[in-house]
C-alpha cells in the first residue's frame, strides 16, 4: 500500500502514520491527470502508530473514507487528522489510543495539514473553501472520485477544541503547510504569494502573526520551497526544497538555524 504523513510521539518511542495497507496490499493507482493537476485522498487510508523500527503497530481509524494527515500535541493527549467519515474533509481530535473522536470542522471544503501549537491550546490548518454552487458542485463531483483540486489554500486557526475558527491569511492562491513558531505567536508557511510567473508555480516560505499582521518573506529561492517545521527546542527549521537539485524537479529536505 501507500504510507504516508508521519509524525513522531514526544521522545521520539513511537511514531503516527497513514497507510492504505489495510486495503490492499497493491498500492492505489496514481490520480487521473486529465481532471487538471489533482491531489487523491484514497479511502483505504487509516491512521496508525508503531515503533520507529516498524513494531507494535495499532490501528487508530477504523471508518469507511480517508483518514490521514494526523498530528500529535505537545503535551501528548491528542491527536488531529483529516478524515471523510461524514461525507467531507474535515478535521477530527481524538484521544492518542483512538478514542473520543470530536470533529471540529463542519463547512463545506478541504480542511488538512493541521498543527497544535506548542501549548497544545490551538491549531493551525489549511482550508480550501468551496463557495459558490459551481465550486461546491465540482468539489463534491471530484470528492466522489477520491480527488480535490489543491488550487486555492489559505491558513486558518482556532482553539484546540474547535471554537474560535478565523482566517489568517487572505493572499489568494495557494497558502499551506502551516506550523507555529517555538512561541506561538506566528506562523510559519509555504505559498505561492510572492511568485511573479503567470502560473505562480514558485513557492516560498512565509511568516505571518496569529491575528494576520506582519507577513515576512522568509525565503527567496527560485524553486519551490514547503512543508516547514521547527525542531522541539526551536533551534532548527526544517523543510523540503528543490534547491540545487540534481536532476529537475527533485525535492530534498534541508535545515538551517533559526534565529529570531
Amino acid at each position: 500500500g501507500r504510507t504516508t504523513c508521519s509524525y513522531f510521539f514526544k521522545g521520539g518511542k513511537k511514531m503516527l502514520y497513514a497507510s492504505t495497507h489495510g486495503g490492499g496490499k497493491d498500492c492505489p493507482p496514481n490520480p487521473d491527470f486529465s481532471q487538471g493537476y489533482v491531489w487523491a485522498v484514497y479511502p483505504d487510508y487509516d491512521i496508525y502508530t508503531a515503533t520507529p523500527e516498524g513494531r507494535d503497530i495499532k490501528k487508530l481509524t477504523n471508518t469507511p473514507g480517508y483518514d490521514a494527515e494526523a498530528t500529535v500535541s505537545p503535551d501528548g493527549k491528542k491527536i488531529i487528522f483529516t478524515s471523510e467519515r461524514d461525507g467531507d474533509l474535515d478535521l477530527y481530535s481524538m484521544d492518542t489510543n483512538g478514542k473520543n473522536v470530536k470533529r471540529l470542522t463542519d463547512e463545506i471544503g478541504y480542511d488538512g495539514g493541521a498543527f497544535y501549537s506548542p501549548d497544545s491550546k490551538m491549531i493551525v490548518y489549511r482550508r480550501s473553501a468551496a463557495k459558490s454552487p459551481d465550486e461546491i458542485k465540482r468539489y463534491k463531483d471530484l470528492l466522489a472520485k477520491h480527488l480535490i483540486v489543491p488550487v486555492v489554500f489559505e491558513i486558518w486557526v482556532m482553539n484546540a477544541d474547535g471554537t474560535g475558527k478565523r482566517q489568517v491569511t487572505n493572499l489568494g492562491g495557494g497558502s499551506f503547510a502551516p506550523f507555529f513558531t517555538p512561541d506561538g505567536k506566528k506562523i510559519i508557511f509555504c505559498t505561492n504569494y510572492f511568485a511573479t510567473g503567470a502560473r505562480k508555480r514558485n513557492f516560498d516560505l512565509a511568516l505571518i502573526n496569529v491575528d494576520g499582521t506582519g507577513l515576512e518573506r522568509v525565503t527567496f529561492n527560485e524553486s519551490f520551497d514547503g512543508f516547514p517545521m521547527f525542531s522541539p527546542d526551536g533551534k532548527k527549521l526544517v523543510f523540503a526544497s528543490n534547491r540545487n537539485a540534481a536532476n529537475q524537479g527533485d525535492t530534498n529536505v534541508f535545515i538551517a538555524d533559526w534565529v529570531n
